[in-house]
């Protein structure tokens, strides 16, 4: 669901100028694993767990594409016809709060791409591709660096009915939604002049939607969780500005390879200790209780300050990060928590 739906192209133009998310279109691979520029925004979404020695790191890797309909009719090869964004972020217990960078770009003049045939996403030396079975992630940052591969291991997770996944009363307020779970990771950080070898485990959302939220949501909490015994879970809720919630929804894979598709009624988040940031004073349930029928999960943060900062991309203030996740007082999985809003309510 990931990260933030390269909020402020999108705020000029009607839903109705762009193609709707139908339910029941299948979707296609290796087709819809690449850009679809006709929709309003788009993201791949890479968040994982690592271990550099006996240290471990949380990571996430964001690549953002949007239509903002503003120059389409211009022929200058200037025209901001397509935006791509992308957020980076390493969560270090040693450092004590997120390491994180952002870039902006247009699209073109091979700077900055967007493939329809694939996944292969760059803004100047950021990169994500899949080659084969794996993606591959490489990352230039000022304060770190990334080279890493995530190999999959299971096949494509659909969310919703089959790849739509609705996010709202309205039909039109979906995404194509899917999910690739349990990716193997290996590869290198690089930090403070040091390379480091690592191993792990991480989740990839892949998103497009012309009409995401509604007026009267807020924001969303979002969690993704590869469980230890080798299956998956995702739930998310959507606040709405009257203080409940609008809507939910989520999937269970199980071990076997079984799948549950979880309904509104069936999800709940229910903040268990919340941490307040001493640079932007915004509140955040960063340890929850989530439900979804009768499976339940503690989420409990690799550390309390993972909050980013994207107003020079997305235009926003939003908490995202590498949780433990338990059942009772045992260990079952790890994953990355998303808490949007909070800030301030997002606008699409």
């Amino acid at each position: 669901m990931a990260t933030l739906l390269a909020l402020l192209a999108a705020r000029g133009r009607a839903a109705e100028d762009y193609p709707v998310v139908k339910a029941g279109q299948p979707l296609e691979f290796p087709r819809d694993h690449g850009a679809h520029p006709q929709f309003r925004t788009e993201w791949w979404y890479v968040t994982g767990w690592v271990r550099d020695g006996q240290r471990e790191l949380g990571f996430q890797t964001t690549f953002f594409r949007t239509r903002p309909r503003v120059a389409e009719d211009n022929p200058s090869a200037f025209a901001p016809r397509q935006l791509l964004f992308a957020h980076v972020a390493v969560a270090d217990p040693s450092h004590g709060r997120l390491i994180h960078e952002q870039r902006a770009s247009r699209a073109g003049f091979g700077l900055a791409e967007a493939a329809e045939d694939t996944t292969d996403v760059v803004i100047d030396d950021w990169s994500m591709r899949l080659v084969g079975a794996a993606y591959r992630t490489r990352i230039a940052a000022r304060e770190f660096g990334l080279d890493l591969e995530f190999a999959a291991t299971q096949p494509v997770l659909l969310q919703g009915d089959r790849g739509c996944s609705r996010k709202g009363p309205d039909t039109k307020q979906a995404s194509y939604y899917y999910s690739r779970p349990q990716l193997v990771v290996n590869g290198s950080i690089e930090r403070a002049g040091r390379r480091e070898s690592v191993t792990g485990s991480a989740w990839l959302d892949h998103e497009w939607s012309s009409e995401y939220l509604a007026s009267a949501a807020e924001g969303w909490d979002w969690v993704g969780v590869n469980l230890d015994d080798g299956g998956a879970f995702m739930a998310f809720r959507i606040r709405g500005k009257s203080g409940t919630d609008y809507w939910a929804g989520g999937a269970l894979r199980g071990a076997d390879g079984g799948l549950r598709v979880f309904r509104p009624r069936d999800v709940g988040f229910e903040p268990l200790r919340r941490w307040r940031s001493p640079r932007s004073e915004v509140d955040y349930p960063v340890a929850m209780r989530v439900r979804a029928g009768d499976f339940e999960l503690a989420l409990e943060p690799l550390m309390e300050d993972q909050e980013l900062d994207s107003r020079a991309s997305t235009g926003t203030i939003y908490w995202e990060g590498a949780v433990h996740a338990r059942r009772g007082e045992r260990p079952v999985g790890r994953g990355y928590l998303e808490l949007t809003g909070y800030w301030k309510p997002l606008r699409l």
